[in-house]
């Protein structure tokens, strides 16, 4: 008989013996004080902390406008969609905030979906499937659900080199023609924080018939006139054919989306399983979101201050020579190289510092780029982020030292001393 309860056990083990297994912290936000929250320990309260990970870039899930409009769809509306729109029907909060989308992307149409995860694997998925004999050409360092979308579509596939314009143009030369292609690729990379090369993409996608594929997930809301991502930023909407987005990052919310011409996004409507059988976003996060989206197409003062802090933030660790990753984007990854000291760093700065970050490490980068991923947010002013740095250095003193400790008792029992 098989033991399935062993094997479970098992399995957690083994992230334990590759130091992967993942530790999530019970923390509750503290309305109105973002980036400030509270921890507890096993459903208890320990201590207030500085939080340096989110992904809520820009603070707006507390912004009052949002917080109005949430209240206002509950009392209107209730919690709940009611189900699937293919049931339940299309509530009208779901058409105003496609509409909202579709106006920030210069788009003909907007779909939105419970998860930019789920935006990613349906509309790829799909795609791929009703494209006959469709080849999708994905840079190597595309989001899992993008992988996974692709996977699950069964169509053949190109892996292209990060950011590299000449190997995926070689994988073009090599293909045939007459074939449906799809190129698909992200805006800002959220570990490394680089940009990609829209531009030349949309260059290559022109010469060899192929739809182009955005994951502006990282960037929309903080790039661009109006919040619309690097695409809008770099005037280059109407040159891509979908632009995939989530309201659960710079918009303060939750949930995906994709935008592009109304054929596009009905055949999705239409055929996308992930869309057609899934509840629908509740009303009270629609309304939030049109809140929000409306608020960013016309406000730079959030964008304005969020850079600031990024590049001021930048700026302390390099002066305080922190091992930082160099980005052009809002990312400030800091380099920490080996999973189990990347874990311990993160655990002493949130139990002696009060400072959350998590710790990132593979599979989610790859071995031997472990890092703490830092977030500032126009909410993070400069006594924070001293507090930070001199908290980060204090405990990189602390390891370098402890290293050196036992390499001279290594040296010791090598010498028999």
């Amino acid at each position: 008989m098989f033991d399935y309860q062993k094997h479970f056990i098992e399995k957690i083990d083994q992230l334990f013996h590759e130091e992967r297994y993942r530790v999530f912290t019970e923390i509750q936000r503290h309305a109105g004080s973002f980036p400030h929250a509270s921890k507890f320990d096993n459903t208890r309260f320990e201590k207030n902390i500085t939080v340096w990970c989110s992904n809520d870039y820009l603070g707006m899930a507390q912004h009052p406008k949002v917080l109005t409009a949430m209240h206002k769809a509950l009392d209107e509306c209730g919690a709940g969609a009611g189900g699937t729109r293919n049931i339940a029907g299309n509530h009208h909060y779901h058409i105003l905030l496609e509409r909202e989308i579709a106006d920030l992307h210069d788009k003909e149409a907007a779909l939105i979906f419970t998860s930019g995860y789920v935006a990613n694997e349906t509309t790829l998925r799909t795609l791929a499937n009703i494209l006959p004999e469709c080849i999708i050409f994905s840079d190597e360092k595309n989001h899992a659900s993008m992988i996974e979308g692709i996977r699950l579509s069964k169509a053949e596939k190109r892996i292209f080199r990060h950011n590299d314009i000449q190997h995926l143009e070689k994988l073009l030369k090599e293909t045939d023609d007459k074939r449906p292609k799809i190129i698909a690729f992200e805006s800002v990379y959220s570990m490394d924080g680089d940009i990609s090369p829209i531009k030349d993409f949309v260059k290559l996608a022109k010469k060899y018939n192929a739809l182009t594929y955005l994951d502006e997930v990282h960037a929309v809301g903080l790039y661009g006139e109006r919040g619309g991502g690097i695409a809008q930023r770099d005037h280059l909407s109407d040159n891509i054919d979908i632009i995939q987005g989530t309201l659960g990052k710079a918009f303060g919310l939750m949930g995906g989306y994709i935008a592009a011409k109304k054929t596009l996004i009905d055949v999705i409507r239409s055929y996308g399983n992930g869309f057609i059988f899934t509840t629908a976003v509740s009303p009270v996060i629609s309304a939030g979101a049109i809140a929000s989206i409306s608020h960013l197409k016309s406000s730079q003062i959030e964008r304005y201050q969020h850079q600031k802090n990024v590049n001021l933030l930048k700026k302390k660790l390099c002066d305080a020579n922190i091992p930082t990753i160099t980005t052009s984007s809002h990312i400030v990854p800091v380099l920490v190289g080996n999973s189990s000291l990347c874990k311990k760093i993160s655990d002493l700065l949130l139990h002696e510092d009060s400072i959350y970050v998590q710790p990132i490490n593979y599979p989610t980068v790859s071995r031997g780029s472990e890092r703490l991923r830092f977030t500032p947010t126009p909410m993070h002013n400069e006594e924070m982020m001293d507090n930070l740095v001199q908290s980060l250095l204090k405990k990189i003193h602390l390891f370098k030292k402890s290293h050196l400790q036992t390499e001279d008792n290594k040296q010791a029992v090598l010498h028999g001393t």
